[in-house]
């Protein structure tokens, strides 16, 4: 192959890469004024206000209600837990999945779990579910290697609650969405950070009123629905675990 070939080449593969990242937000139902990129200073503030401390499920996060047992529900959840082990095989070397797609998120932000997203793949789980195709790997950081713990399925969100019924039985899991951001203006970004912000999904500004008044930008929902799988775990509470998700994002 010519050099010029090859740079021709590599310039549309690039090109494509950074097309699928407003794609990926569109499927997932965000704004594309409200998330330019996933490595924005929103998106990074978001990540980095996930990771600072534990939320307790409060007004920055929203989840699916539990719903009862029908039949068919515990056989369907089993056969996404299968997808998802299969998956975890075939990724268990991080490198792997690089190599098909999946690139790390805020690979410079410390996080107790870091999301290997493959773009194309949110894309796709905008209009359809495939559990055998999850969005993000779920990797914990050793040293200058990841460990791979789970999987992560996304949806948009405008999703109602029957339709993400219909992906994942609500009776087995819960889903959850980031919500009531309040980005900082410039002048306050230290109002971000630390046991007494005020701004960020750690903060303790969680309205659009409180957050205008604060000169604040507010987002209602960051990112679309998402529920972990964690399909080492030996029992279905752990597999599915609602607490390990957020915190996964939180602590």
């Amino acid at each position: 192959m010519g050099e010029g070939n090859f740079m021709r080449k590599t310039y549309v593969a690039f090109v494509a890469a950074i097309a699928l990242i407003p794609l990926a937000l569109w499927a997932q139902g965000q704004r594309t004024d409200e998330m330019p990129g996933m490595s924005s200073d929103v998106s990074a503030h978001a990540m980095h206000s996930m990771e600072e401390r534990h939320m307790d499920m409060g007004p920055h996060m929203k989840m699916t209600n539990l719903r009862e047992l029908k039949p068919g529900d515990q056989e369907k959840a089993d056969q996404i837990v299968q997808a998802a082990r299969k998956t975890a095989d075939k990724y268990e070397n991080y490198k792997t999945a690089v190599a098909d797609g999946y690139k790390i998120f805020m690979p410079d932000l410390p996080q107790k779990q870091y999301h290997f997203t493959n773009y194309w793949y949110a894309f796709q789980a905008g209009t359809q579910f495939n559990p055998e195709h999850p969005t993000s790997l779920l990797y914990e950081k050793h040293g200058e290697d990841y460990k791979l713990i789970g999987v992560m399925h996304t949806a948009p969100k405008y999703a109602t609650e029957d339709q993400l019924n219909e992906r994942i039985p609500l009776s087995i899991a819960q889903w959850h969405a980031h919500v009531n951001l309040c980005v900082p203006p410039a002048d306050k970004k230290r109002d971000a950070w630390g046991p007494n912000a005020k701004f960020g999904l750690a903060g303790s500004i969680a309205t659009k009123t409180e957050c205008e008044a604060a000169g604040g930008k507010f987002i209602s929902q960051i990112f679309g629905w998402m529920v972990h799988v964690y399909p080492f775990e030996q029992d279905q509470a752990s597999i599915w675990s609602v607490e390990r998700q957020a915190h996964g994002h939180m602590d």
